[in-house]
């Protein structure tokens, strides 16, 4: 049964007994995923660590450090 038969089922049931339809499927999605989002970001602080951009920061770090490393024709860090 997926998303949307179980949303018609439980619209019915609640029909049945007069009570309010619940949301249909996908309606808060976005605010889930947003207080997700925050959640991380207040661990992070609470844990001292940066809370904005760490994904980032790490992604350019390993792509900067691989990209010099991978330089052909540098012999050293003098790059003579």
């Amino acid at each position: 049964m997926d998303a949307i038969q179980q949303h018609m089922i439980d619209s019915c049931r609640a029909a049945q007994r007069g009570e309010a339809p619940p949301p249909p499927p996908g309606r808060h999605d976005w605010e889930v995923v947003r207080e997700a989002r925050d959640r991380r970001r207040f661990d992070a602080v609470i844990a001292g660590r940066p809370a904005r951009r760490r994904r980032r920061t790490a992604l350019r770090a390993l792509f900067t450090r691989r990209h010099r490393t991978a330089r052909p024709g540098a012999s050293g860090p003098s790059g003579a």
